[in-house]
């Protein structure tokens, strides 16, 4: 990626199950350019922020890995609302597991991921969401906050989990972190010389909470800058970077502008999930982007400085009133939001 203020280029994209005209209409009315694509196993792995109906769709899951033509077929659909199919949002657990766990069923899985990297090459799908973060099996959030007007958000507090240190349901013991990074080592050595060869860009999230080492028996490897920064350097590839979520680093308690010119250095932001958090782990709650631990418009300012050329969205946005089950309103609100700081700070460079 190069860097400087006249190489950036921020857009803003969102994340959706549902690839309907009426959402890829309302999406393109936002103003926003770019979608990456919710896998469809909203079961396996519960996610309050995404929707649950989507009837068009792409699925994406064990034993469910889209064709050249599927994939393609859905980056046709996606451009005719006059947006761009910008990647795939992440994996779900299903996929991933039995390599994290070193468990019978790693090599089907390394099989199939490796054969969806391929299609998303041959159907010019640039990149590939990842996390190395059980959500199914580790707890995420505690009770629900309200914010401003009434909205809820999510909220963590580790004093509420129930029972963090017991093991996670079919766990038969607890692992270990060298275990952890053997097997992210060994995925790496196999899925990058894929990326690199099918032209896709593998994004890696943050542990949700991070900071924590171990949750019910399961290491935590992507918790800090510290961390992140081995996990890149393990098996060295220009096509393997950071889906980097602000809320997470938030969380851990970072200058996430510290952050973004960290990476920005290394080259290694693929994607950006724009969000803000008040209060750090262990007691953290979710909130508006306006609101938060960081300056939204110096997050914005140092985007361009660091010339990033790529994609912001919106995660985890808010319950508002009225909203649907994928948070249409809250959804919206932060797109415009985002718009309307990322012009701001753009004409402000330009003019300086």
């Amino acid at each position: 990626m190069a860097s400087g203020v006249d190489t950036a280029d921020v857009r803003v994209g969102v994340r959706t199950r549902s690839l309907s005209r009426p959402r890829l209409r309302y999406v393109r009315q936002l103003g926003a350019t770019d979608v990456f694509v919710d896998h469809a196993d909203i079961d396996e792995e519960p996610d309050e922020f995404n929707d649950r109906e989507a009837e068009v769709t792409l699925e994406v899951g064990r034993d469910a890995i889209p064709t050249v033509g599927q994939l393609e077929t859905a980056k046709t659909h996606i451009e005719a609302a006059g947006l761009t199919f910008a990647g795939i949002q992440s994996l779900p657990y299903s996929l991933y597991g039995d390599v994290m766990f070193g468990r019978d069923g790693r090599d089907e899985a390394l099989a199939q991921i490796t054969t969806l990297i391929r299609n998303l090459g041959e159907a010019g799908v640039p990149v590939l969401g990842y996390q190395w973060n059980p959500r199914g099996l580790v707890p995420m959030r505690t009770d629900p906050v309200e914010l401003r007007g009434g909205a809820i958000g999510t909220g963590f507090d580790y004093d509420d989990l129930e029972a963090p240190d017991e093991l996670a349901p079919g766990l038969d013991r607890e692992y270990t972190e060298a275990e952890f990074w053997d097997n992210f080592e060994s995925f790496l050595e196999t899925v990058l010389p894929v990326a690199e060869a099918a032209g896709v860009d593998l994004a890696l999230h943050p542990v949700d909470p991070p900071v924590l080492e171990s949750m019910c028996g399961i290491p935590r490897l992507c918790r800090s800058v510290e961390t992140f920064e081995r996990a890149m350097d393990l098996v060295p590839s220009e096509n393997h970077g950071l889906k980097l979520c602000l809320g997470c680093f938030s969380q851990m308690g970072e200058d996430v502008t510290d952050v973004l010119r960290r990476f920005g250095a290394r080259e290694q932001i693929v994607f950006v999930h724009f969000r803000d958090v008040v209060g750090t782990v262990p007691r953290f709650h979710e909130t508006f982007v306006d609101e938060g631990n960081f300056d939204t418009v110096e997050v914005v300012r140092t985007l361009h400085e660091i010339g990033y050329d790529g994609v912001v969205i919106p995660d985890h946005v808010p319950l508002m009133e009225g909203d649907d089950d994928w948070r249409h309103r809250a959804r919206g609100f932060t797109v415009g939001y985002l718009r309307g700081v990322i012009d701001t700070v753009r004409a402000d460079l330009e003019s300086a």
